[in-house]
């Protein structure tokens, strides 16, 4: 695709990214990859063994797109940090999110890994492969829109509240899905959030929200359209941009942000 792959990830990344990269057949193929690898019976209750395969299959059949290890090393980290007892994702694709992290998670003293896919196709595979981990006990894949599903889990009383929220489903709706968090207070001081992909393809809009003063909030609160959620302008961030890498080794980038209280 014309972009410049950096030269420390020669031989270990990922196939090129293709013009046509997801919902063609390859996760299902993923699937098939997967169980029926040589080593299977070692991934079982084995969530880096796993990882590995899919990583596997990313590098020697066609591209996929997770997180990959490398951003990936950059959220565990903050889980072991953070200890978040609730975990949500929003857009799981294939599981390697799920999984790293929901093993992250488990690791730290957590109980609940959320992982939002709107694609049900997407959702069943995440759901073997994370039952293949062994990670049966901590992960939950809801099929749906992921405001819709946060709504319905809020409403139900399944989701109280998030400590960590991974963000990495369509760029559109990461803001107006964290306003959505806000308003349900499902989000609160000590909330943290990692949003992928804010290079590649980059969010900018979900940036300036992040890093807006409480002052800049509420200055666009009063006449934001309340056809769409309008968030929570009180909640006071801090926001930090950590660079990574795609699997296929093209350059990008997570946003860190914390809630550290509320602005009376």
């Amino acid at each position: 695709m014309g972009t410049t792959v950096d030269p420390a990830f020669e031989g270990v990344a990922y196939q090129p990214q293709e013009d046509v990269y997801f919902n063609d057949g390859r996760e299902i193929a993923l699937l098939h990859f997967v169980y029926g690898h040589p080593q299977l019976e070692e991934m079982r209750g084995n969530p880096q063994r796993v990882l590995d395969a899919i990583d596997e299959y990313g590098k020697t059949k066609k591209y996929l797109m997770n997180i990959g290890p490398y951003k990936a090393k950059t959220v565990v980290e903050l889980i072991a940090k953070e200890k978040p007892q609730v975990m949500v994702e929003l857009g799981g694709y294939v599981g390697y999110s799920a999984i790293a992290f929901a093993a992250a998670v488990q690791a730290a003293g957590g109980k609940q890994y959320w992982s939002l896919e709107h694609n049900a196709e997407f959702a069943a595979v995440i759901t073997m492969l994370a039952d293949l981990a062994g990670l049966r006990d901590i992960v939950t894949v809801v099929v749906g829109n992921s405001a819709d599903s946060l709504k319905r889990l809020h409403k139900n009383g399944d989701l109280k509240h998030i400590d960590l929220l991974f963000l990495d489903h369509i760029k559109p709706a990461y803001t107006p899905d964290l306003k959505l968090c806000e308003e349900l207070e499902l989000v609160g001081p000590g909330s943290v959030y990692a949003a992928d992909n804010v290079v590649k393809p980059g969010n900018p809009p979900y940036l300036e929200y992040v890093r807006q003063t409480v002052k800049q909030k509420r200055d666009a609160f009063s006449g934001a359209d309340t056809s769409s959620p309008r968030g929570n302008p009180k909640l006071v961030y801090e926001s930090r941009f950590v660079e990574g890498w795609e699997p296929s080794g093209v350059p990008d980038a997570l946003e860190i942000t914390k809630c550290t209280g509320v602005d009376a």
